[in-house]
């Protein structure tokens, strides 16, 4: 009988541009101070649902929001993601993980944990019942790997807000770029 895939073949998993919390540990060094703002979801004319982020100082008008009562404070920043050896966005809306972050980065002994220090964020359970912890690693120098990587990849964290792609630079074409 004739075989049509090789026994061990798995139909590769696409490591996109934006990092998201798996089960188990997750973890990653921050590369960059966060953006900070809201986000919202609404979906257009075609039934696509598409983020809206605004900056923390502008106004929302509420009329605009399909579901105000979902909208979310996001922080947005460039995470070197081990698990998959990628430059990524990370946003995090999760109010106990930016508390968590936010203490740590206050603490004399931590400080600011970009290119310092590597994070681990643990994800256990489901929708409602989902649990984060988050843990510091001991302070160490950022891997050549990584900062080779981040000096490579141009990421304008600003187009989160105008619904650009912050992985394409202005002077690219986006015809022009091979998937």
């Amino acid at each position: 009988m004739d075989q049509f895939l090789p026994t061990d073949y798995e139909v590769p998993q696409g490591k996109g541009n934006y990092m998201k919390f798996e089960e188990g540990e997750n973890r990653f060094r921050i590369l960059t101070s966060p953006i900070l703002g809201y986000e919202y979801w609404n979906e257009d004319n075609k039934g696509n649902r598409k983020p809206i982020r605004k900056r923390m100082n502008e106004d929302l008008i509420i009329k605009d929001i399909q579901e105000p009562d979902k909208i979310k404070h996001f922080w947005a920043m460039v995470v070197w993601n081990y698990q998959d050896k990628k430059i990524q966005i990370l946003e995090i809306t999760q109010k106990g993980l930016q508390k968590s972050l936010r203490s740590l980065a206050k603490d004399e002994d931590w400080g600011s944990p970009v290119n310092k220090y590597d994070i681990v964020v643990s994800k256990e359970g489901e929708k409602m019942e989902t649990r984060y912890t988050l843990q510091p690693k001991p302070a160490k120098a950022t891997e050549k790997e990584i900062t080779e990587a981040f000096e490579k990849t141009s990421v304008n964290l600003e187009a989160l807000y105008t619904g650009d792609d912050p992985f394409m630079s202005e002077d690219v074409n986006p015809e022009d770029v091979k998937v």
